[in-house]
């Protein structure tokens, strides 16, 4: 009962921040990039709660349960493409766009600017859709059962739909400081007592040992194409990642932007690496425990994914493990809001105001922006309903995206060669080629198929490697077949920062 009192009343706090904040919303540019005014601290703040949502929480721990430390090649790919992102912070801030399809038009065209919408809707969607499916689970553990992970998950949706309704990007901001304190504390105050629980840090290795050594070992268990697959999407996401460009585009100046990049660093790596220590340990407490194995001995992947909650609410004092389900809740709520938010800007801004409402009132377009929330929310909440695991979808949404866009985007800050044609092939080549795989998948399920190149069911984990080629070689070959882009087009993206 004090887990579910303490998460209320949090909730309950940060419902009352963002209703106060939303009656500062005056325009689409206050709802959309918080009228360009957030200082680092606040931008720090909701950059690393943005990244820590529920794919953390449930995907990541879930993967460091099942594989142990190897997991931190994961982490690592988000880690490298922090400090790449780094480099180009405050160009993307300068520029001073809404999104990150406003920087496609501006150095591609307008239809790169419809698939990087297209591409992003679809992706974020199915983000935002494993935040209401960990809400649900969180949920459902909270109340021991007393609400089903079915309706937990419909909750869920609902607060997250009214949350990022009321005050959009303002709203997110506001409350992703506290988020992001209340988080980095649970986990760091989480780790050691889980570990002196079980008797200190000798046992829990000495049990490792007994069940799964290589779950102790970065570098062994795997064939090396593995660990280039598994750390691949979170690298090529950061690199692409429009909610975390938007949010530069909140920053107050370009300084501000670059300076929160190594906030957001910092606070990733900390608590990326304590989670998956955290999920580790947990490994070694239910090594016996028949709810996380399956009949054959392996790993229930789906009840995996809970292991940091259920510690929270088994093992650790109540405290703590109070805490820990607050900053939990507070990183599925900041989550759904970001992904949403971002997706409803893009639906919004890019099809509805384009081709369908010419020139809104400032007034009106807040009107469509909220409706869009809505409209996408549920569509989210119906593609949520297709997937079991929240890692599987957190390596399809994350791929989808980095394939598609990271190649392009990159481009443009990098290689004035690139073409307007290229940046369009290299966006479809990415996005289609996950589709594909996708679609095979579900085909091929129940009968598996060797084509020699690819045989399927392919591994979800492994579906980076060829969407980015895929990708690549588009962006490379077709911009080398066109005609170059006018200089005053590429000028802006390399000017000095």
């Amino acid at each position: 009962m004090t887990y579910l009192i303490v998460t209320f009343i949090y909730i309950l706090i940060l419902t009352g921040i963002i209703v106060y904040k939303s009656r500062t919303i005056k325009n689409e540019e206050d709802f959309v990039v918080a009228g360009r005014s957030v200082p680092v601290y606040l931008l720090v703040g909701t950059l690393v709660t943005t990244w820590i949502g529920s794919g953390s929480l449930f995907g990541t721990a879930g993967l460091s349960f099942q594989v142990g430390f190897a997991e931190l090649w994961f982490s690592l790919g988000a880690w490298i493409g922090i400090l790449a992102v780094y480099f180009i912070a405050a160009r993307v801030r300068r520029i001073s766009q809404y999104t990150l399809t406003d920087i496609l038009e501006k150095r591609y065209s307008p239809l790169a600017r419809l698939l990087g919408t297209i591409t992003i809707i679809v992706a974020y969607l199915i983000i935002a859709g494993y935040q209401f499916k960990g809400g649900g689970r969180f949920i459902s553990i909270l109340t021991e059962g007393g609400i089903s992970v079915d309706q937990g998950t419909f909750i869920t949706f609902m607060i997250i739909i009214v949350f990022t309704a009321l005050a959009g990007m303002v709203s997110i901001v506001s409350i992703d400081i506290f988020n992001g304190i209340i988080m980095i504390l649970a986990v760091v105050l989480a780790v050691p007592f889980a570990i002196s629980g079980f008797g200190g840090w000798d046992n829990v290795v000495s049990t490792i040992n007994e069940v799964s050594p290589d779950h102790l070992s970065v570098f062994e268990g795997h064939e090396p194409m593995w660990y280039i697959g598994i750390m691949l999407p979170t690298l090529i996401l950061l690199l692409s990642e429009s909610s975390v460009y938007q949010k530069f585009s909140s920053a107050k100046d370009a300084k501000s932007a670059k300076k929160a990049v190594m906030g957001m660093f910092i606070g990733v790596v900390t608590i990326e690496f304590l989670m998956c220590l955290l999920a580790v340990v947990g490994f070694a407490i239910y090594a016996h425990d028949p709810r996380f194995f399956l009949e054959d001995g392996s790993v229930n992947a789906p009840m995996s994914e809970e292991i940091i909650l259920r510690i929270g609410f088994e093992q650790l004092p109540t405290f703590i493990g109070s805490l820990l389900f607050a900053g939990g809740a507070a990183i599925i709520l900041s989550t759904g809001n970001t992904f949403l938010m971002v997706t409803s800007t893009n639906f919004s801004r890019d099809i509805l105001e384009k081709f369908f409402i010419k020139d809104p009132s400032e007034k009106k377009k807040l009107i469509i922006q909220r409706i869009s929330i809505a409209i996408l929310g549920l569509v989210a909440f119906l593609i949520m309903t297709q997937f079991e695991e929240i890692l599987e979808m957190a390596f399809i949404s994350y791929t989808m995206i980095g394939a598609s866009l990271a190649p392009a985007l990159l481009a443009t800050f990098f290689w004035k060669r690139v073409t307007k044609q290229g940046g369009i092939a290299s966006i479809l080549a990415g996005m289609l080629s996950v589709i594909l795989i996708e679609v095979l998948n579900r085909v091929y399920e129940t009968t598996p198929v060797d084509f020699g190149i690819m045989s399927f069911p392919y591994d979800s984990k492994m579906i980076a490697i060829p969407a980015l080629l895929a990708s690549l070689t588009a962006l490379v070959v077709v911009s080398l077949l066109t005609e170059s882009t006018k200089k005053e087009i590429v000028d802006p993206f390399f000017e000095k920062d």
